[in-house]
């Protein structure tokens, strides 16, 4: 839940946001997937709606008095997206009601993420969304920390953070949390920034008391660590067309996973194959080969 939105890219838009990028790879999986933001009553929120549908993915999207969000993303010359994020949208204003609270309490597993709770309405509807979802071992809160722009603070991480049972966070990100928390040794000149990274995590899987945190590192591979173990898994090396949704695609595809009753180290296998074939592809929802599923 969170940002619905278009990806303005050099070649055209394209519907973004993690939110939908995330409910569609869960749902390539064959498990039933809801996307929850909101549109404004215009014709790029019309045709998100059409998308959507044309996508078979399910969603809960309030039409509300803001115009729907836009993203301009441009490419460097690796490939990796930068972002000009658009405020007073409609995404930032999403309103909680009865069918959005019935959803919760029939909800297995939620991924929200930072950015989009940098407006206070959205940030209460997630807040009472997640309050209202099963309190059993089963279920799964995904926080996905994606720090865009000044689009965060301490106050909005810690409460992510303390209300999840999985992290999901990328090393650019790790290294500002970590300085934000206090963590020591980042600033050492002959800091090991990969053991500085770890000892990080371990910090904040312990400090919050989370079943898993996931740490996805670009071209230098992805961890998922738990209370007992580390998952380490390299990227595979591919032609790059974009990564834009590559990071919600390896969410969505490890959550699913784990739904159906795979090992953390199968769910890691496959969310790492998963975002380097959508890192092939242009744009976030590419249909998944079948030998993924």
């Amino acid at each position: 839940m969170g940002e619905a939105l278009w990806d303005v890219l050099p070649e055209g838009k394209k519907i973004g946001g993690a939110p939908a990028n995330f409910a569609y790879h869960v749902s390539q999986f064959g498990l039933n997937s809801c996307v929850v933001s909101a549109i404004g009553d215009d014709e790029l929120g019309r045709e998100i709606i059409r998308k959507f549908d044309e996508k078979c993915l399910t969603h809960r999207i309030e039409v509300v008095d803001y115009p729907t969000g836009t993203v301009q993303v441009t490419l460097d010359e690796r490939g990796i997206p930068q972002y000009d994020i658009c405020e007073g949208v409609a995404w930032d204003n999403i309103p909680y009601s009865p069918r959005l609270e019935e959803l919760a309490r029939n909800t297995r597993a939620v991924c929200f993420g930072s950015l989009a709770q940098r407006n206070e309405v959205s940030r209460k509807t997630i807040t009472r969304f997640l309050d209202a979802m099963p309190k059993t071992d089963e279920t799964l809160i995904v926080f996905d920390v994606n720090l865009r722009q000044h689009f965060y603070d301490k106050e909005v991480l810690d409460n992510g953070m303390s209300r999840c049972n999985i992290l999901k966070i990328n090393d650019e990100e790790i290294a500002i949390v970590a300085r934000m928390w206090g963590f020591e040794g980042w600033d050492a000149p002959d800091a090991n920034l990969i053991e500085l990274q770890h000892e990080a995590c371990r910090q904040l899987l312990s400090l919050y008391n989370l079943r898993m945190l996931i740490l996805t590192c670009g071209t230098d591979g992805s961890y998922v660590f738990t209370p007992g173990a580390v998952s380490f898994r390299e990227t595979p090396v591919v032609e790059v067309a974009d990564t834009v949704g590559a990071g919600d695609s390896f969410t969505g595809s490890f959550i699913a996973c784990i739904i159906k009753g795979k090992s953390i180290e199968e769910a890691h296998r496959t969310a790492v194959e998963v975002s380097a074939f959508v890192c092939t592809q242009n744009g976030a929802m590419p249909t998944l080969p079948e030998k993924f599923l």
